[in-house]
């Protein structure tokens, strides 16, 4: 069996995201992070969103067959959460294949910073493009495509047909499209130039059983959390879309 029903989901709003929207708005050079990315929490906001997101789960149109996580700690904190509102006892599978695009020396790095403080690399990234450009020592969007690529030929050979709940980061629900959906390059990026994954927005992609070809059905649904009062919240990632 393979699935036919994936639940892409954004982890709530973290403290991170926070001071790096207010860093780009105050023109710094640097986001004023106290944790390593794997380890940044929700913020409370973020907490709320994830309650939400439970009580989505417990109303939803069927139940998840399996729940897969990143193994950062904002994105299980959201299914942890999440799950524990729904009343959905299911055990919270980790793989380090969904965790967020590493940024190598550009990490905590405004787009602002990385022109002042790393000119040579602003170029090159200029040059290459989003899509292509690696930072030393962290990773291209291509790299992560390599590894959901992976992980959705694993999942295809262990799940049955149910829905599978999956909480990672906008990057990776933007790269599950790419893969999915068949798309070019471009494509991509135009997608990302007018489109954010909000925090703790769900995707849902649908196939039909033994088809290799899927449907986007709803994109960064929200409905949830305007639902509860509880904010939305759209942080974006690198605005550098079409550099040339």
């Amino acid at each position: 069996m393979t699935a036919t029903q994936l639940w892409l989901v954004r982890h709530g709003e973290s403290t991170a995201n926070v001071l790096a929207t207010e860093a780009q708005r105050a023109g710094l050079e640097a986001i004023a992070v106290e944790h390593r990315d794997a380890d940044v929490p929700l913020s409370d906001a973020g907490m709320r969103q994830a309650e939400a997101l439970g009580h989505w789960l417990s109303a939803a149109d069927g139940r998840p067959e399996s729940v897969w996580s990143s193994p950062y700690l904002r994105a299980q904190q959201t299914t942890a959460i999440a799950l524990e509102g729904s009343g959905l006892e299911l055990p919270i599978l980790v793989d380090e294949r969904l965790r967020d695009r590493e940024l190598g020396i550009l990490d905590a790095l405004t787009s602002h910073g990385v022109d002042v403080r790393l000119p040579e690399e602003a170029a090159r990234r200029r040059w290459l493009g989003k899509f292509y450009y690696r930072p030393p020592g962290g990773e291209s969007w291509t790299d992560v495509v390599l590894r959901v690529r992976s992980f959705l030929r694993d999942l295809d050979s262990t799940s049955g047909d149910g829905p599978v709940l999956i909480a990672a980061h906008d990057a990776v629900v933007m790269v599950f499209l790419y893969i999915c959906l068949g798309w070019s390059e471009q494509e991509l990026l135009d997608f990302i130039g007018s489109h954010t994954v909000l925090n703790a927005s769900v995707t849902q992609l649908s196939r039909e059983p033994g088809s290799a070809r899927w449907t986007l059905d709803v994109f960064s649904h929200d409905d949830h959390l305007e639902a509860l009062g509880v904010p939305v919240t759209r942080h974006g990632g690198d605005s550098n879309v079409h550099p040339h």
